[in-house]
């Protein structure tokens, strides 16, 4: 296949997974920390982590449907096989996720010790199968982006990858906002906040801040 770079920049997606890895790591040790019959405790961060999941999950998603299958159209081997393992390793991560939904769920109803820690031990190995996926893709595959897609198809994928960290309620999209801003570079938070409306950069600099701020401090300490 012969292709003309598009000039794609891909640092987005690069991006968002700073956000997932530096949750998966982190959240194990909180969930460890959590009482047991901590009910209110328990239910802050189990929230947390299914949306954490949830993103993860859906970002998954949008590259199984939306980038994978034109890149297997586009390339040749050995990229090709590249293109493959990203799927292989998204079904494996795809049972994890689940199996954390699962725990999460009765950790949350029960709010037990033993819920607790097999979801810590479970969502521990996901990280791991997650920072190992990750590292593979933006060594190995984003590389191959640039002449395998125009540049509407990938927008079009991070349309949809951006939907899945948009949370129904206005208070929490922002506090996802600032979970999504935590590790940012100053070039992406310029890129971030500037195509945000200009409400929703209001709000953010009102109230989002601090709210974002009062709840990171509530997950992380205890």
């Amino acid at each position: 296949m012969t292709t003309v770079p598009t000039g794609i920049d891909t640092w987005e997606m690069v991006f968002a997974h700073k956000i997932y890895r530096r949750e998966l790591r982190i959240l194990p040790g909180i969930i460890r920390a959590v009482a047991d019959a901590d009910r209110p405790r328990t239910r802050l961060v189990s929230d947390h982590l299914h949306r954490i999941a949830a993103a993860v999950h859906d970002h998954h998603e949008a590259e199984d449907e939306l980038v994978w299958p034109l890149m297997l159209q586009r390339v040749i081997p050995p990229d090709s096989e590249v293109v493959v393992r990203m799927e292989s390793q998204h079904q494996r991560l795809a049972v994890l996720l689940d199996r954390l939904d699962e725990l999460n769920a009765q950790w949350r109803a029960s709010a037990s010790a033993a819920a607790r820690d097999e979801l810590a031990d479970v969502l521990a190995q996901a990280s791991t199968v997650l920072d190992e996926h990750l590292d593979d893709e933006e060594r190995s595959l984003l590389p191959l982006v640039p002449d395998s897609l125009t540049p509407a198809e990938w927008e079009t994928f991070n349309v949809r990858a951006r939907s899945g960290m948009v949370a129904k309620n206005p208070k929490t999209s922002l506090i996802q906002l600032g979970f999504a801003l935590e590790d940012a570079t100053p070039r992406e938070k310029e890129l971030i906040m500037s195509a945000l409306p200009a409400p929703i950069r209001l709000a953010w600099k009102l109230y989002g801040f601090r709210a974002h701020q009062q709840f990171r401090d509530r997950l992380r300490q205890g």
